[in-house]
């Protein structure tokens, strides 16, 4: 692990700015809006989007979560040339000959009533393992993205099987090719349960610390353990996670579904020979779960890690810049987007970075960390919700019995202070 420095969940350190020799393609060019009414001075600037998260500089938040959209060296390559602030390849392990796909390996699920094709995609289920590639190949291109792209931030998502010296090879080939980070892949809800990978390590407290400890004691990059939603209670793993040496968390990842029955062949989806299994839903109908889980790991970190500089990286249903920041007001350093870009393509980021500037626009915030973590303080238990309200429902009604004594008379509300005494 590299204990390097990054900021609290509410922070107000100073952001870094676009230096005037920034490249042109790495400006988040402007595109539509989400509709957010601006009412920023004209004399402010430009918000600035840039974040620096354990030691490693994004000129925005949003980074390609590790699935298809980082397959391959020609598809990191556009994501890079779109201006996506950071990278992370889709998941490798030693032996790629172990993972094998099939097809049709997707299913969508739509607004519209019996799932026709008219409507909106609302989720978005998958059965797809990680990468079937050869790590050597895989390699080869991580090296060949940081020797094209030095400044840029290529993360490496890894898994293997409950064996330290297999965890150690790992880490040391992947650290070889100058990536910048690690993400742990400890949530794929599917696939490869049986070899003790994935899922099957993130919902083991107990198993998840002694292989954090392996991999912290071996890395010498950044290491962000990403959590699994299929838990009963998700700050327990994040929680053992950081106490096991990772410098942040990132969640979620898929939370485990069947996509449905086709009621014409009474086949459930995606259909392959006739059968299916259990996979990861994602897209716009996980989001407000994602949200609760974000919000319960970063009030865990602000409570008991106040003293620490994790990060936390937020994942699910991310499609418009207010997604993102609502992600961000909970605590969140970055924002990771994975089927956002399979269902509308690399030059989503464009649109992500205009529309989350449009929000910062309209509260007059300048930089990210400004509103990181803002909303936090609004939530609290439903005992409390009772209290405030019964408090708040009292003082209305003493508020419509009048004034307490004459000293409380105020000329420019005269006329409503003698009303509130008024008998009905």
């Amino acid at each position: 692990m590299a204990l390097l420095g990054s900021s609290q969940i509410v922070g107000n350190s100073s952001s870094v700015k676009f230096p005037a020799s920034f490249p042109a393609w790495r400006r988040c060019s402007s595109r539509r809006s989400v509709g957010f009414r601006v009412f920023a001075s004209e004399t402010q600037g430009e918000p600035d989007l840039s974040v620096t998260v354990n030691g490693l500089n994004m000129p925005n938040p949003f980074v390609i979560g590790s699935g298809p959209p980082g397959t391959n060296y020609k598809v990191m390559k556009k994501a890079f040339d779109e201006g996506w602030g950071a990278v992370i390849a889709k998941t490798v392990s030693l032996d790629a000959a172990k993972v094998v796909n099939v097809t049709p390996r997707y299913a969508r699920l739509r607004a519209d009533a019996n799932g026709s094709g008219l409507g909106q995609i609302i989720g978005w289920q998958n059965i797809e393992l990680i990468s079937d590639r050869p790590l050597e190949t895989m390699l080869q291109e991580f090296k060949q993205l940081k020797e094209e792209y030095p400044d840029r931030i290529l993360i490496a998502s890894i898994m293997e099987e409950c064996n330290k010296a297999s965890w150690e090879e790992l880490i040391d080939r992947v650290e070889q090719t100058g990536i910048d980070a690690i993400e742990i892949n400890f949530s794929c809800p599917h696939g490869m349960p049986e070899r003790k990978m994935g899922a099957a390590v993130g919902q083991d407290c107990e198993l998840l610390g002694e292989v954090c400890e392996w991999i912290n004691a071996k890395a010498t990059v950044p290491v962000w353990a990403k959590m699994t939603p299929n838990i009963t209670d998700i700050t327990k793993p994040a929680r053992v996670a950081l106490e096991s040496g990772c410098e942040g968390v990132a969640a979620i990842n898929t939370i485990m579904s069947v996509m449905g029955i086709n009621l014409n062949t009474l086949h459930p989806e995606p259909c392959v020979e006739g059968y299916s299994t259990p996979g990861g839903y994602s897209a716009k109908a996980v989001h407000p779960i994602a949200l609760a889980k974000v919000m319960s790991i970063a009030q865990m970190m602000k409570t008991d890690f106040t003293d620490k500089d994790y990060s936390l990286s937020a994942i699910g249903g991310v499609e418009t810049g207010g997604d993102a920041a609502e992600f961000i007001l909970l605590g969140a350093n970055t924002v990771q987007v994975c089927t956002g870009v399979m269902m509308h393509g690399y030059d989503l980021v464009g649109k992500l970075c205009t529309e989350l500037k449009d929000f910062m626009k309209m509260h007059n915030f300048s930089s990210i960390e400004e509103f990181r973590g803002m909303s936090l303080q609004y939530f609290t238990t439903h005992t409390e919700l009772v209290r405030m309200q019964k408090e708040a429902v009292q003082k209305k009604k003493a508020m419509k019995k009048g004034l307490a004594s004459d000293k409380d008379w105020t000329g420019e509300g005269f006329v409503k202070e003698s009303e509130s005494m008024v008998s009905n």
